[in-house]
């Protein structure tokens, strides 16, 4: 059976352009298009796709508030196809937090030649958010203005850090946000790998550091992990753990992809194996592909404690399910439950 796709994009150029790329692949159907979400609605209500490819930027009504009616009434698996503007890559990632899969970079110049170009990557984003399970997502919440964090004191926050490492990718940026919102100012630090394009991760960051009691931003080459602080690889560098001096630090880099992705939860992850071991505690969350399995089962070899989101909560199970078939993962949880795993290894000591 194949794929039933619905393309809302104000571009002519990118409907026809997707319509002729579509048409090609026997797994993809293409079900319908239109110019606004204010046509779309009646039309994906009444013959429901199974993906839906959404742009952000339109006239009547924007990408992000239709995706949000989307979520609250009933979800679809949803990619975003968004010029990267500082603007369209602030709502593309309000986009992700509110439940869609996936974000297509497109440019503003050379638009035909640049999807014709990524065809491959296209399709194969669109058969992956059709096997996802997106939840329904309530409508946000005003933001409070959050006050200044007080600075950990005393000996507290000079402790050595017992280091908590995690992975994510389809449907991550929820997850993460539902472990991290739920963690006391005071929490272990933490380095996080998350599949995300390069000049989102900054934003990303920059949005939890909004909404959470620790600090979160994006890594730097020579962080140090410590205690009250999130730290989130940059899109396009992989980020590693390493320790001098009784004190763990990141180390931020370029190199090639690692099982496709750049950041990779696997690079990370073995990094962890090979300088914190036992001392550390990794967590896998919801993500298409197998990036982080054999990471996590090093992990898992040096004595480290190893947790996986299980699959009822995840949006995709599969990096989990991967380290779960390596015989990597020490207890597999509800994604509600993580945050209180984080907080029993912090108690340990």
């Amino acid at each position: 059976m194949s794929i039933k796709v619905y393309v809302v994009d104000d571009s002519a150029v990118v409907r026809q352009t997707l319509m002729h790329l579509i048409k090609d692949d026997p797994a993809i159907e293409l079900l319908g298009s239109a110019p606004n979400p204010l046509l779309a609605g009646p039309a994906i209500r009444k013959n429901r796709p199974d993906v839906l490819l959404l742009d952000i930027e339109m006239p009547g009504m924007d990408g992000l508030t239709f995706l949000r009616q989307i979520m609250e009434e009933s979800p679809i698996p949803t990619v975003i196809c968004s010029t990267l503007t500082t603007d369209g890559s602030r709502m593309a990632l309000d986009a992700l937090a509110a439940g869609a899969v996936a974000v297509v970079a497109k440019p503003r110049l050379g638009l035909k030649q640049f999807l014709e170009e990524s065809r491959r990557e296209l399709l194969q984003t669109l058969k992956t958010a059709a096997r996802s399970r997106p939840r329904r997502t309530p409508a946000p919440a005003p933001m409070a203005a959050t006050a200044p964090r007080p600075p950990l004191a005393g000996l507290h926050a000079l402790s050595v850090n017992k280091p908590i490492v995690l992975g994510a990718s389809t449907g991550g940026t929820q997850a993460i946000e539902s472990v991290l919102t739920s963690l006391p100012a005071d929490s272990p630090g933490m380095a996080i790998v998350l599949h995300m394009p390069e000049k989102f991760t900054a934003m990303y960051a920059q949005r939890l550091d909004g909404l959470c009691a620790m600090e979160v931003r994006e890594a730097r080459d020579g962080d140090r992990l410590e205690r009250g602080v999130a730290l989130i690889a940059p899109g396009g560098r992989h980020m590693q753990l390493r320790k001098s001096g009784g004190q763990y630090y990141v180390s931020v880099a370029d190199g090639p992809p690692v099982n496709r992705h750049k950041p990779s939860v696997d690079v990370l992850f073995r990094s962890a194996a090979d300088c914190a071991g036992r001392d550390a505690l990794a967590i896998i969350l919801t993500g298409m592909g197998d990036d982080g399995a054999r990471g996590m089962k090093a992990l898992h070899d040096q004595g480290a404690r190893t947790v996986a989101q299980d699959e009822a909560s995840c949006v995709v199970y599969g990096m989990p399910k991967e380290a779960v078939a390596l015989g990597a993962v020490d207890e597999v949880m509800p994604l509600g439950q993580v945050a209180r795993a984080v907080m029993a290894f912090d108690a340990r000591g």
